[in-house]
């Protein structure tokens, strides 16, 4: 079956390709699972997901009314190195994205619900 296009995709598909894209593309990527709540956010991630479990996780969530946001951290150079997913069911949105010593940078980034 070919593959839908992106009018083709629910909205919750069209949240997750991306991250489904780099997870077919790179078997190597690792997404970096972060919790937040009312007492705000961890600065350590609570669990790490292999590539083929990157979509499968998340999608789980969302019709449970959980917020989502990921982000696909890089290189300058725009080479992935790693997703960052932050979860949150009440309180504040995730941290913005602050430079750090690392030299990584967001290159793409969406929230759910959208």
């Amino acid at each position: 079956m070919p593959p839908k296009k992106s009018s083709q995709m629910t909205p919750e598909e069209a949240f997750l390709h991306p991250l489904a894209a780099l997870a077919a593309s790179d078997p190597e990527i690792e997404a970096l699972v972060f919790w937040g709540g009312p007492d705000g956010w961890s600065a350590l991630p609570a669990e790490a997901l292999e590539s083929e479990e990157i979509t499968f996780w998340a999608e789980g969530l969302m019709p449970e009314g959980f917020h989502l946001q990921w982000r696909i951290m890089g290189r300058g150079d725009a080479t992935p190195d790693h997703i960052r997913i932050y979860a949150w069911e009440a309180g504040e949105a995730p941290p913005p994205e602050v430079a750090s010593d690392s030299g990584l940078v967001t290159l793409s980034k969406a929230q759910w619900p959208l």
